[in-house]
Formats: C-alpha cells, structure tokens, sequence
C-alpha cells in the first residue's frame, strides 16, 4: 500500500500546474480594469484618418466626441489602429464598437501586440489562427476574453472586413491589469551561478520556471550537473529549445540513453516564451508555450541525483564541463523562479547565494533591428536607397523555407543597368544587368531555404561586385563602368504562392474487409473559401502533389468496375482521375506516361506486388483544386498497406497580367458595370497603340464623371470632376506615346488629390480643393476603348486593366463584343529582349516564349548555360552533314553536290576555364583538308588559324590578351563576314584581323571539341594542341546554327554528336572549381582509359560512354577493394606468426631457466 501511495502521490505532484510565479499563479480576479479609457489622446495613433474629426483620439469606447469613433482615409486591408498602454500590462480581455451614429465599423479583425511598438506579434485564439468576430452594427459593443491572456505595452487593431455599405469605424477598450516584470540581461558572454541551500533532505520534486526573449538563435538557458558528470541542459539550437537529460555515470546499464527533447520552432523570434520544468526522482515535465511533453527517464533515483548550484546563460564553471563549450544565451529572461525562490530578485539585491560572471544587467533592450514578413508572393518593401552614390552597398538577414524567390531588386541611375538578388535551388545569386553588356552574375551559399537567419552583404563599384552570406565570399569582375546607385530599393516577390493544409503530414492505410473505408482524410487550408478561388482563378497554374508508397496494394477497382478511392476538391465534387489524367480514366501519371512497373496497370501501387512501390501524382486540373478529401477504400486484401502525403497547393503566374483586348474600330468598346471608387479610385493598365488619340477609359455620372485618354501623340490625361467642377492631370513625354510599345499607366484619385504616372516618367499631382466635394457618384456603365457617345474611341490594345486591385476580365467580353477581339499581337516588339544570346522570341496569345532551338543556351529565356567537363583525353565530335543526309540510292553527282556547301560569314561563341597548354578549344574540319582551329599557345596565348584553300598555309593570328589558362572563365566570340574577322574576348577586348587564304569554307564536315585522333594536313601547332586536346569547363559553345553541347546534353532529335572519354555536365562553368583541382582532376585519372582501347575506340553517344564510365569506375573500386583485403589477411598472418614466435622463445627461455 506504501508504494502505491507514493506512487499516487507522485502523479499528483506531476500534475500541470502553473508557474511559482505569484504573477504566474493566473490572473487575479480583479485583472479586468478598463486600460485605455484613461489614456491621453496622444497613446492612440493609426495609419490614416478621414479628416481630423475622425482621428486615432476619438476611439475610445462609448465616446461621441469628435466623429464618434477612428475612420482611415481609404477603408482596405493596410488600415490599423494603435494603442500605447505606457508600460507592461497583463491584458485579459478587448471590447469594439462601431463610428457613433454612422453606417462604419469593423466586422472581423486582427490583434498585434509588442513591447516596444516595432515587432509585433499576431495573437492567435485557441480555437482559431484568424482574425476576432467585429460588431454588426456602430453602437453595440463586442467583448471578447484573450484565453490565455499576454503581457505587451503596444496593441494594434487591423481591420479585416467591414460593413460593405459603410466605411472602416472603431471605438476600443482593452481590459487588464498591472504585469509584475523581474528582468535579466545576458550580453552571450555572461552567465548567473545559484547555490541552493545545502538542506539534508532535498525537496520532493525541482520545479523551474521562466520566460525567454532570444537575440540569437543558439545559447544555454540553463545547466545543472552531478557529481558523475549526469547533468540536466536546457539549450537553445537553431531555433528550437531542446531539454538534454544525461546520467554520465558509466555504472548504470548501458541500455540508459541520454535523453533529448525538443519543442518549439522559430523561438528566436525576439518574442517571450514561457518554459516550465518540473523533476519528480525519474519523472520530468517539460512544458514551452503551453505545450507540454511528460517522459520517464530510465534508471534508480539516483539518476537525478544532482549538485547544489545551477547556472543560467550559460556555464560559467567550464574545469568541470568540458564537453559543454556551447554558445552561451544572448536575450532576456524573465520571471525567473526556482521552486518558488525568486532568482532575480536575488541577484539584483547580490545576495551570496548569487555569483554573476560578466555583463549581466536588469533590463531587456529593445532589439535595434526589426524583422519584416512577406506574407504572400506579391508583398514587397520599397525603401530609399542611396541616390548618386558612385556604388552599391545592400546588407541583410534573411529565413525562409522557399528554394526560389526574389530578394531584393534596385535600378542604377542614368540608366546604368539593375540589380537582381534571388533565391534559386537554395543558393542566393546576384543578376547585374548594364546596357550593352551580358548579365553577371554571381553565387553564393547553399541550403539557405533551412529556416534559419542568414546574414547578406552585396555591394558593387566601379570594376567588381562582391557577395557575402554567412562566411560565403563569391567576387565577379565587372567591365568598368561607373556604378550609379538608384532611389529606391524592393524587397520581396517569389516565384509561387504556397497554401498549406492543416491535414496530416502522412496518412499510412492498412488492409480492411472488402468494399470498408480504408480511409476518409479532410484538408483544411490557411485561407479562407474565397481567398482560395481568387487565387486559383488569378494564376497561370495551379497544381498539388501526392506522393503513395504502397506494399501489397489493391488493384484499382472492384468487380463491378467501382472505384476504390477518389478525391474531393474545393467545389465538393468527387474526381476518380489522378497526375491530370482525363475525367473518370482512374489512371496515375505512370499509366499516362506509359511507363508503370506493370503495363498491365495505370498506377505502379496497383500492381499488387510483394515489395514497396510509389507513385508521384501532379493533379493539375486548377478548377478543381485544391484537395479538400481523399478517400481510400479496400478490394479485400487484408495484408496490404500504403501511405500517402499530400502536398500544399502552389500557384505561379498571374492571368490577369497578360488579359487583353484589341479595339480594331474608333466605334468599338467594352462595357462593365459602373464603377464604385466614391472616395477612392484607383485604376493601371498597359496600352499601345499607333494612333495620335482615343479614350482608354469613360464613365459618367449625373455631373461627375471620370475618364483617362491619349490627348495627344505624346499626352496622357486623367480628368474627373466630383462636383467642384472638372481637374485635369496630364503627363506629357519627350517620345510619342503611339510607337506600337506597351505603356503602363496608373491615375489614383483620394479625398486629397489626384495623381497620374506613366512608364517611368515623373509623377503628375493635383490637389483637391480644401471643403470640397469628395464622393465620386457615377451611374452609368463603365466603357473601356470608347465612351457613351461612341466618339474619339481608341484604336489598338489594352492590357491588365485592373480597378481599385480589382482585375477586369477582358478577354471575356471581347469574345462577344463586335469590333474587339480578345488578346493582343506584337507582344515581342516589346518584351523580345528578354529572349538572350540568340534565342527567338515567339509570339503567344497570352505573353511571349522563347526559342531556344539555335541557341547554345536553354531556359525560359535562353539564359541558362550549358557546360561540360572534359577530362584528359576525352572528346566530343559534331558531325555537320547529318543536315544533309541523303537516301542510299542517291548518284554520285548528287552525293558531292551536298559536300559543296559553303560558309562565307560564321558567328563562333564560347566560353572555357582550363589551366593546361597547349589546349584545342574548337577544330572544324572540311572534306577538303579546310579547316578552322581555335587553340591556346604553350604561354596561354589565343590562337586563331584558318585554312580556306588547302593549296595555300593557313592564317594565322595570336592574340596577347594575357594568360588565359589561368583557371578562371573566359568567352570568345568569332564573327567572321568573307575575309574579315571580328575577335573579342571577355566582351571587353576587339580586334580585327584580314584573312588572306580565301573566303569561302567549303563542305564543312565535323565540328570536335578536345583531343582529335586525326588532324591531316594541320600546321604543327594545331596538331600539337590536338594532340593534347582540352582539359577542363566548355560551355556556351555555338557555330553557326549548331550547338554541339546542347546537341549532346540535351537531345531533342537523332544524335549527330560522338563522344569519346569522359565528358560530364556542369551547372556552371563560372560555379564549378578550377580544372587542375584535385577534385577535376580524380575523374580523368579513373576513367582517361575509357575512350582508347576496344570498340569504344569508334565513338559512341555520350548516354553510353557515361555507363562505360560508371563500369570503369565500379571495376576500379572492386580492384582497390580486393587489394586491401588482401593486404589485411597478410598482416594478420604476420601477426599471428610473431605473436607464436614470442611465445615459443619464452617457454624455452623458461625451460633454460630451470
């Protein structure tokens, strides 16, 4: 009965309690004082008011004074209300109500709070991560209890929705009480040490209790230890809090682990965290944020058997813990209590129990630097940059979990070019565009997508530009131009928008009786119903994935031909079809790929096998999406089993952006309900055009109206009049508006004034008169491209055309409209140049693509480089006359007809980094011992030799531009128009050099890259280089139309390459290491042999030689393998022999002995 009582005794004792804190205990009764009602004017501040009546003053609770409550100038989403309490306050409870009197309140909204007024913190209900219900009239109040309560000097109030029929109206009430606060500071060098009382009988249990506001991300919150090295540590690691429990007595089993938990993310958010430990013999409690993990460590009670001193900000006796160096806390805790002892308190009054090494301080700073969220892909921060200076200096912090994304962009001065810094695969990379000059960029880091801060500095002057992240240094060399910084830097905008469910990460399904629901999974989402269709039906694509492992599965649908599982999207249909497959086709991507593990099957899982299979499913069908239910049911295999995970809904692209319409008739129009911009309206669009007039946009009320129109060939005019008679702005341009190029124009108009922008000209502003009229009443319909009267129409396009943020389907009405046709031609006389280094910019109707079919790079934009590495020996043959290729039967005569094609002009690119000479960069050669060679001298010399008559030697020409096997990369660029030869190097340095052995290069047969076994009839130095071919980076390489890397990287027909050795592909030249390291340098040695003996002697396509390669390599590996296996059994035969012989003299020494 004894040890059942203490055992009772001892779950009772373990029971989650609150803090030792007296503060802690819970709220007291009276913790419900009224906070703001008696607050001064200035404690309340906002965003904007409507008029001076309506400011951030007025909004206390039931009081009519004023305009009756707090009205923004523009009621939207960026609107917030703001209260300063003057100190700490224990909040328990807020309280709206509506403007006094008016058709204005709030009917849903957020609450922030902080301690200093610059981080801020979302309060977050239990039952809900969104916003407080509002009111639903302007005079009953909404109370609502904060259940837990929080401790913060600032509250700030943000409207989500209000009354449609009225504006944003509040009047406030916080409710609480006074928040008793002992504060310690640790600078990350300091530390506290508290010896407890040395009592003969220790307490029953250890309960340790606190708060945390962190500056850094890692450092020791406390440590105590034992006599036996067993130590309990709370740390702080990237983030996260983790409770380390150690016996360190080598006595007990070995089956006794340390044990480790953790709890919390993102703790270094410069926010308060609370942390309760409570230790009974074996048992512990640890609780963070009210989350709260119980455990039982394993061993006797001596298991926790610790000294009489505990540390605080991190471990100031470092001779008894030298296996914890670790980063000591920088940050503040708070309400520090040791079962029930006030350690604070303590240490602010130096009693001796108390020992403070460092700086240790009784206030928490206010942190100097303050973290912004971008909450979705189009959010972004404009800030000033440093106009006219004669660089660019950019230093910051970032975290993120996105692989790809936008940082930071800015515009140079005077036209000097722009900037981009962006995120791609989790590496951070630098873009600086100058006119006239190829983008550079630069890469740095890696995984940077882990959640954790990183720290980046960019700058760029005069001749480099330099990136930092973290301890990452990357320096690219620039042409030197002078750097002219721009105004204004932008923070922000990622490639797609990620919508997380809240389902659960894996669902794993095990086998039922036949026709039973296996499983019946809902998604909820991170947005609301209407949030998720606006941002489906706004982007280019939508798509969500569901990765399936199965064992055993079940086959796809039952006898009677049902189907066995389906999933449920946003409009609540049921969809049998997965991986985008047609309506009711029950097929995986697999069975739509036609490459399933059992062509008998659509899905890999239905297969039935006994091994684990998976499938990947990309359903694409965005109407649909996302996944709100998967339902799995069974066929009756009761040993089967499968886990599936579904992944969040990405979005990319934006429809509206490319959402237009052509106006082919001055008579011709759209129509659209009128449009409500009575205090606010903004409205941007893109145009072009080649007429010198026309009205872009018209709508008429009984006297006020509004319109924007092309006034003049190089005038833009936004006029309105809301009955204090017609305002005009115009913005005029030194260049016609009407040269059949996109313009965007925007004109917003507010109870203040009105403002009009076009392209990148100065901005135009009006102001309104001072008591004015302010609404803006129209009732009419809404023409864009004409007006009511069908005079001075517009002739030509207009682009996402957007009202208030509101995007105006076009195209929609266009196709019912005569005289308008939906979309726009002539897209690439604006945006060709975005297609680079030869690609073609083709016409679509929404937006443009890129042809990258004669271009030696690939990508969306043609930008994307491609690069091999060749090692020793190695090399890459492109044959030319597969252009030519003729049927078997074919005469003679025509036969050497199609060898007689000749070349007059040729463009010859590439790009290499190579530190051994002689090199052989490029070989052509002709059926008519013609031939072109590009070659680096034994000093590193460019060499450039054409022969274009075999009766004549050939053209020779060194260029001493310097020592171009020096290990970095380096472009090339051939332009050759009949005897004249234009050769630039690094796009910096020209020349031009006559030919004068002809002009003609006749039956051009083959074009090699690295060593060539036959060079006949080449002068010596180019058989030298071809004999010792190229070792190194080649990339970027095109002749003419032909791109023999991407030919062989990137097949998209027969293949004309033949590749020889080992040849592998890069990312990047410019990213990859230098050809002699020793890393380049391992390759060849394992697989130089490869391409010399045997049938591969004759060539084969690169996909092969890659396998002989790996055949090579696992044969060399198996070689070492055995070769050191053996050379073990040797030694331990050795060994043995000694260790006989040793024991043989002794016993005969013994023997003697006697």
């Amino acid at each position: 009965m004894a040890s059942v009582a203490w055992a009772v005794l001892k779950v009772l004792l373990l029971l989650p309690t609150q803090t030792w804190s007296p503060v802690g205990a819970g709220n007291p009764p009276d913790c419900d004082a009224p906070l703001a009602s008696a607050l001064p004017r200035s404690s309340f501040s906002s965003s904007s008011e409507l008029s001076s009546s309506h400011g951030p003053g007025f909004s206390r609770l039931n009081r009519r004074d004023g305009a009756g409550g707090w009205t923004p100038l523009v009621s939207n989403k960026y609107q917030w209300l703001q209260i300063d309490l003057g100190e700490r306050m224990e909040v328990t409870a807020v309280a709206t109500q509506g403007g006094y009197g008016s058709s204005d309140w709030v009917t849903s909204y957020l609450l922030m709070f902080s301690d200093g007024g610059r981080n801020w913190k979302q309060y977050r209900r239990e039952e809900s991560i969104w916003g407080f219900p509002g009111n639903t009239n302007a005079d009953s109040v909404v109370h609502y209890r904060l259940q837990p309560p929080f401790e913060a000097r600032f509250l700030r109030f943000l409207p989500l929705a209000w009354n449609p029929r009225g504006r944003i109206g509040m009047r406030i009430e916080v409710y609480g009480c006074a928040y008793k606060s002992e504060v310690v500071y640790f600078d990350g060098q300091s530390a506290l040490l508290y010896r407890l009382d040395k009592k003969p009988l220790k307490p029953i249990r250890d309960v340790i209790s606190l708060k945390f506001k962190a500056m850094q991300s890692n450092g020791i919150l406390l440590h105590r230890e034992g006599q036996h090295g067993n130590h309990i540590t709370l740390e702080l690691i990237k983030g996260k809090l983790v409770f380390f429990l150690n016996s360190g007595n080598a006595k007990l089993p070995s089956t006794i682990a340390p044990v480790t938990l953790t709890l919390g993310s993102l703790l270094d958010d410069q926010h308060w965290h609370s942390v309760l430990i409570e230790l009974l013999d074996t048992q512990v409690n640890f609780t963070v944020d009210k989350h709260t993990h119980h455990f039982q460590a394993k061993g006797d009670s001596s298991y926790l058997d610790l000294n009489f001193e505990i540390s605080f900000g991190g471990i100031p006796t470092p001779g008894r813990s030298r296996a914890f160096r670790r980063k000591s806390f920088h940050g503040c805790l708070e309400n520090l209590y040791y079962n029930g002892v006030d350690v604070t308190e303590l240490a602010k009054k130096h009693k001796p129990q108390i020992l403070m090494m460092g700086n240790v301080s009784f206030s928490c700073p206010q942190p100097q630097t303050v973290p912004v969220t971008f909450l979705s892909s189009r959010s972004y921060l404009a800030l000033p940059g440093n106009s006219g200076e004669d660089k660019v200096s950019v230093t910051f912090q970032f975290r993120t979990w996105n692989r790809a994304g936008h940082l930071l962009f800015g515009e140079l001065r005077r036209g000097s070019g722009s900037f981009v810094l962006f995120l791609k695969d989790g590496k951070l990379k630098l873009s600086l565009f100058q006119p006239g000059q190829s983008p550079r960029n630069v890469t740095a880091g890696a995984g940077l997508n882990d959640g954790q801060w990183h720290s980046v500095s960019f700058s760029a002057k005069w001749s480099h530009m330099n990136v930092v992240v973290d301890d990452d240094t990357a320096v690219q060399p620039l042409v030197a131009v002078l750097i002219d910084s721009g105004d204004t830097y932008y923070f922000g905008d990622a490639a797609w928008t990620v919508v997380q469910h809240g389902g659960p990460d894996a669902v794993t399904l095990r086998g039922a009786p036949s026709g039973h629901p296996r499983s019946a999974v809902s998604f909820a989402y991170a947005a609301g119903a209407g949030q998720l269709r606006s941002a489906v039906n706004l982007a280019e694509r939508c798509e969500q994935r569901l990765a399936l492992r199965c064992g055993t599965a079940r086959r796809p649908d039952s006898r009677d031909g049902t189907p066995l599982s389906w999933w449920v999207g946003r409009t609540n249909e049921t969809h049998t079809s997965w991986g985008g497959s047609l309506p009711d086709a029950q097929k995986c991507t697999c069975g739509l790929e036609g490459n399933c593990i059992d062509s008998q099957y659509y899905c890999n899982c239905d297969a039935g096998r006994n091994e684990w299979t998976s499938d990947t499913i990309v359903l694409s069908q965005k109407e649909h999406l996302p996944v709100t239910q998967i339902v799995m049911t069974d066929a009756g295999r009761p040993h089967s089993e499968a886990a599936y995970t579904l992944g969040p809904l990405l979005c990319r692209g934006d429809q509206s952006f490319w959402n237009s319409a052509s106006f082919n008739t001055e008579t011709s129009y759209l129509h659209f309900p009128a449009f409500h911009g009575e205090l606010t309206a903004d409205v941007c669009f893109f145009f072009k055009t080649t007429v010198s007039s026309g009205v872009f946009m018209e709508n008429l009320g009984i006297t006020d109206f509004i319109r924007i129109e092309l006034r003049a060939p190089t005038e833009v005019t936004f006029s309105f009049d809301v009955g204090n008679g017609p305002c005009e702005v115009t913005v005029q341009s030194p260049t016609p508006f009407n040269d059949n190029q996109w313009h965007h124009v925007r004109a917003e108009r507010n109870v203040k004034g009105a403002s009009l922008q076009v392209d990148q000209l100065p901005q135009k502003m009006q102001p309104a008169p001072a008591d004015g009229h302010v609404r803006l009443q129209l009732n009419s319909q809404l023409f864009i491209g004409g007006t009511a009267t069908r005079q001075r129409g517009f002739l030509g396009c207009i682009r996402s055309l957007q009202l208030n943020g509101v995007a105006l389907d076009l195209e929609e009405r266009a196709t019912v409209t005569p005289g308008v046709e939906p979309g726009c031609a002539g897209h690439c006389s604006t945006y060709g140049h975005l297609c680079r280094n030869g690609g073609r910019c083709r016409e679509k109707r929404r937006g443009v693509t890129c042809d990258c079919a004669f271009s030696a790079y690939d990508g969306p934009f043609c930008s994307n480089e491609i690069s091999a590495y060749f090692a020793t020996g190695s090399s890459m043959t492109y044959h030319f006359q597969e252009h030519y290729t003729l049927s078997e039967n074919s005469s003679s005569l025509v036969s050497s007809l199609h060898r007689d094609v000749t070349l007059t002009r040729e463009m010859i690119t590439l790009s290499f980094r190579t530190t051994r000479t002689p090199s052989l960069l490029l070989y052509v050669s002709s059926f008519y011992e013609e031939y072109l060679s590009v070659i680096l001298a034994n000093n590193g010399s460019l060499q450039i030799r054409y022969k274009l008559d075999r009766h004549q030697n050939p053209d020779a020409f060194t260029f001493d531009f310097k020592n171009m096997a020096d290990g970095q990369l380096h472009q090339v660029k051939i332009n050759r128009e009949e005897a004249v030869v234009m050769v630039e190097v690094n796009q910096s340095t020209k020349k031009q050099v006559i030919l004068s052995s002809g002009t003609e290069f006749n039956a051009v047969k083959s074009l090699i890259l690295g060593k060539v076994l036959e060079a006949a009839g080449a002068d010596p130095d180019t058989r030298r280089a071809a004999t010792s071919g190229f070792t190194g980076c080649l990339s970027a390489v095109r002749f003419g139309r032909a791109a023999p890397l991407k030919a062989a990287l990137r097949p998209s027909g027969p293949s004309r390459v033949t590749v020889r050795g080992h040849v592998a592909p890069m990312a990047r030249c410019a990213a990859g290491a230098a050809s002699g390291s020793p890393a380049r340098e391992l390759a060849p040695r394992l697989a130089g042999g490869a391409g010399r003996s045997g049938p591969a002697d004759e060539g084969e396509p690169l996909v092969n030689a890659d396998r002989r390669d790996s055949a090579v390599i696992g044969g060399v590996i198996a070689v070492v393998i055995f070769i050191l296996l053996c050379i073990t059994a040797i030694a331990i035969r050795i060994y043995q022999q000694r260790k006989l012989r040793k024991e043989n003299e002794s016993k005969v020494s013994k023997k003697e002995e006697c």
